[in-house]
């Protein structure tokens, strides 16, 4: 069962906490998790993007010279692929990206990519989360305490508007509750941050 520091808002270790092995001390299955995160960006592709083939081209109802004598390659329109302002072949029409994976290999990858960040030493457990004032300052001086210097997810067990005013102009720091907690949120940022009621209530909903 692996063990990490326990911290409190000044930085300061108060303790230990255990983690669960079947949920922060899991294999880490990269396969599991390369499905999900190309679902993911997948899913939130906008599927906007469209051009025009041949047929929706305006113009080039008429041949543009004769089939034969003038030596030149014989066209049957101007609005062909082959000409400028022509159409596109194959041209992309919107459409609908999403798709989904088994249940089973979401819940394994989420397992792995918490696992990673305990296994690469990039997990910092706070005691609890409290700011006196919804100010950026509070935050920054919390991320300072902690020596966090990269990109940070933090992670609360339920919605605190404090904290969310607090962190939402700190460039590099993204906020996260369990019910938005994702794969590749995890692994996009270098450091994980979470109270010691949110590593509890991950290890309920994942064990």
């Amino acid at each position: 069962m692996p063990n990490v520091a326990l911290y409190n808002i000044e930085g300061t270790p108060v303790g230990e906490i255990y983690l669960d092995d079947g949920v922060f001390g899991a294999e880490i299955n990269e396969a599991a998790i390369y499905q999900v995160v190309k679902m993911q960006l997948a899913n939130k592709r906008q599927g906007t993007q469209s051009a025009l083939t041949r047929g929706e081209v305006r113009g080039g109802g008429r041949k543009p010279w004769r089939q034969k004598g003038t030596g030149r390659a014989r066209h049957g329109s101007i609005r062909s692929p082959l000409w400028v302002k022509g159409g596109v072949v194959f041209a992309p029409k919107p459409r609908d990206y999403s798709y989904t994976v088994p249940k089973k290999i979401r819940r394994l990858a989420m397992k792995s990519a918490l696992s990673s960040k305990v296994a690469n030493d990039e997990i910092i457990v706070l005691d609890s989360l409290k700011l006196p004032q919804p100010k950026t300052k509070e935050m920054a001086r919390v991320l300072k305490n902690l020596k966090v210097t990269r990109k940070a997810l933090v992670v609360l067990p339920e919605k605190d508007e404090v904290v969310q005013r607090a962190i939402r102009n700190i460039p590099g720091v993204k906020l996260a509750y369990i019910n938005t907690l994702n794969v590749l949120d995890i692994l996009n940022y270098d450091m994980f941050i979470a109270t010691q009621d949110a590593v509890r209530r991950i290890e309920e909903v994942y064990a």
